[in-house]
């Protein structure tokens, strides 16, 4: 049988999670025939990195996409540069007759999204957005039970992420504390919990109201707490005293971290260690959305970017019981290493199910191992395996159920300007007669 033949934009950290599944799980049956990225040190280190951990031959890499797609003709293109642009690389594959993978979020706003629902209904094509979580044991218990009827008819969600002061304070150095590139953490972070929601519920949203602001991080803030000191430089490069500042990271320590970044910044211009503490942040740290969907389910959403621990809180109400459900994650930065897990093993995360009128049960997970929970593996393999395992849950999402998640934290991004509720249709009409997600691509 043929290969696939994919080709991957954008060579930071997180293109690892694509790239190394294909060489080094699924050679039977995919190929990877192209790395493009505008940074020449980045696009040569995955080169370089590939051949010599995996024995292949050189891939080829490009700085022009155009010619990349020219010469190699792909299948399949992975999408993994700044969110801002997805939509931009995304119709310019299905142009070329190519499928898309696309790294969450599909892009950062209803503009950019109609772009791409142009190009799919345009071109016949497919897109995929790429939910890990949907694929994790705890995540995908809860859906069982909910669809089962355990609880009856889900009625009301409460949902708490909390990123603490390693991994949440990342964000804040990097590309995406400015939201013309990331659409903040209700684009970039929550489209995964909004998803969440989404899959759990079978649950298309409708109306959004949200409250945010930069409240932790930011040279105002910092200040405000008496810490002067720690916005005293732009960068942590520029740090003259490390051990003095928790927040300080040392991308030269890292191999990975050195070669993407560091290295990188000759040809890319891009600083992956900028002070938490500077000013010209324009993303919030602390969020509070109330969201309607169009069965008539409501759901409370808090995010909080400075919390000491990091995981989520969710309790689902149903007519005929609750879920409550905990799972703690890992302190984590991506450097580009396979070897991320989350704390979410039967021995921590926490799943209690309370029928009316009964004692609470406390329900057993499977503990899986892989990134991310062990929601890496399952989803590369349904990506990159022909035939894939049969997706019984419906875990599979292509780009309307991309854009379900994400117009929640662009309806978001307007109410917290306008302090009105948005309507989603007003920004996008999502199959107008459709109910259930399900029912999306």
């Amino acid at each position: 049988m043929k290969k696939t033949r994919y080709a991957a934009v954008g060579t930071g950290g997180r293109i690892v999670m694509f790239i190394d599944p294909i060489v080094k799980t699924y050679g039977a049956d995919a190929e990877l025939v192209g790395l493009c990225d505008t940074s020449e040190t980045r696009r040569t280190y995955h080169q370089q990195r590939l051949s010599r951990e995996y024995g292949i031959p050189p891939v080829k890499t490009y700085a022009d996409f155009d010619q990349m797609m020219d010469e190699q003709r792909p299948d399949c293109v992975i999408v993994c540069v700044p969110d801002y642009l997805h939509h931009e690389f995304i119709v310019r594959a299905l142009d070329r007759g190519a499928d898309v993978i696309s790294e969450k979020p599909l892009t950062t706003d209803a503009d950019k999204y109609r772009q791409i629902a142009e190009a799919v209904q345009r071109t016949g094509r497919h897109v995929r957005t790429t939910f890990n979580m949907r694929w994790t044991a705890g995540i995908g218990k809860v859906r069982e039970l909910i669809a089962a009827g355990e609880i009856g008819e889900v009625k009301h969600v409460d949902f708490e992420y909390f990123l603490n002061t390693s991994h949440g304070a990342d964000y804040f150095r990097r590309w995406h504390s400015q939201k013309k590139f990331s659409g903040g953490l209700l684009i970039h972070k929550s489209t995964h919990h909004f998803d969440v929601i989404n899959w759990w519920i079978n649950g298309i949203p409708r109306q959004v109201f949200a409250m945010g602001d930069l409240v932790f991080y930011g040279k105002k803030n910092a200040e405000k707490r008496g810490d002067h000191k720690l916005t005293t430089y732009r960068r942590y490069q520029e740090n003259p005293d490390p051990a003095a500042d928790p927040f300080h990271l040392d991308i030269a320590e890292n191999e990975t971290m050195r070669a993407l970044y560091l290295d990188a910044e000759k040809d890319s211009g891009y600083l992956r260690d900028e002070n938490v503490f500077r000013e010209g942040i324009t993303i919030e740290d602390s969020m509070s959305l109330l969201i309607k969907y169009r069965d008539g389910t409501m759901v409370t959403y808090s995010l909080n970017a400075y919390s000491p621990s990091e995981g989520f809180r969710a309790s689902i109400s149903g007519d005929r019981g609750r879920i409550e459900y905990y799972e703690p994650h890992a302190t984590h930065i991506i450097t580009g290493d396979e070897k991320v897990e989350l704390l979410s093993t039967k021995h921590q995360s926490s799943l209690i199910l309370q029928k009316h009128f009964q004692e609470p049960q406390n329900v057993e997970i499977e503990v899986l191992t892989g990134g991310h929970g062990g929601g890496d593996p399952r989803l590369q393999e349904q990506i990159f395996s022909h035939p894939p395992p049969a997706d019984t849950m419906g875990r599979n999402a292509g780009h309307e159920q991309g854009a379900a998640s994400l117009l929640i934290g662009a309806a978001a991004n307007i109410s917290m300007t306008t302090n009105q509720p948005v309507q989603i249709s007003d920004l996008v009409e999502l199959r107008p007669d459709a109910i259930h997600l399900n029912e999306l691509t």
